[in-house]
C-alpha cells in the first residue's frame, strides 16, 4: 500500500505543479512572423475593451484549468492526510483522493481539447507561422499525471486493509 500512495503522492504533486505553471505562464501560443515573434496565452494583457472582448473558448480554459488545479489540490491534500492515520478516516483518504485526481483529470483534458480544437480551427496567415508552446505542453502532461495519481490512490486503497477487521 505504501509504494502506491508514494507514487500516487508523487504523481498528483507533480500533476498540480504542471497545470499550476501552465495556468500561470504566457507560453501557450507562439506566433513568428518575417520579422518578429509573439507569443500568448489564457490571461491576455491590455486594456479594458482587449480583455472584455476574450473569446469564450479562452474562458472555457481558464475556468475548466483553474478547477483541475483545485481538485488537483484536494486530491494531493487527502493523500498526505492519509498518509496521518490519526487525521484521516482509516482507508477513505486514498479513494476520495483517487476520485478527486480522476476528476483533475477530466477537467483538464475537457480545458485541452477545448483550447486545441479552437486554435487548431483558427485560419492562418501564409507569412506567420503559429505553433503550440510549452505551457500547453504542460497542461496536457498533467492529464496522464492525475490519471497517474488516481489510479494508484485507488490501488492503494483496495491493497489496504479494510476497517473493522484486523490484520495479521
Amino acid at each position: 500500500m505504501e509504494p502506491c500512495r508514494s507514487l500516487a503522492l508523487l504523481a498528483g504533486s507533480l500533476g498540480l505543479i504542471a497545470i499550476l505553471v501552465a495556468l500561470s505562464t504566457d507560453f501557450w501560443f507562439m506566433a513568428m512572423g518575417p520579422t518578429s515573434s509573439s507569443h500568448s496565452g489564457l490571461w491576455p494583457k491590455g486594456n479594458h475593451d482587449l480583455v472584455v472582448l476574450i473569446a469564450g473558448y479562452i474562458h472555457v480554459t481558464q475556468t475548466f484549468s483553474i478547477l483541475a488545479a483545485l481538485l488537483g489540490l484536494v486530491s494531493v491534500g487527502l493523500l498526505v492526510l492519509s498518509c496521518i492515520p490519526s487525521l484521516s478516516a482509516p482507508g477513505r483518504g486514498p479513494l476520495f483522493s483517487s476520485i478527486t485526481a480522476f476528476a483533475a483529470a477530466l477537467s483538464v483534458m475537457v480545458a485541452m481539447v477545448v483550447y486545441t480544437s479552437e486554435r487548431w480551427s483558427q485560419p492562418g496567415h501564409p507569412q506567420i507561422q503559429t505553433f503550440f508552446s510549452w505551457s500547453f505542453y504542460l497542461g496536457w502532461v498533467s492529464v496522464p499525471l492525475f490519471l497517474s495519481a488516481g489510479g494508484l490512490s485507488l490501488g492503494a486503497h483496495c491493497s489496504g486493509p479494510r476497517p473493522g477487521y484486523d490484520t495479521l
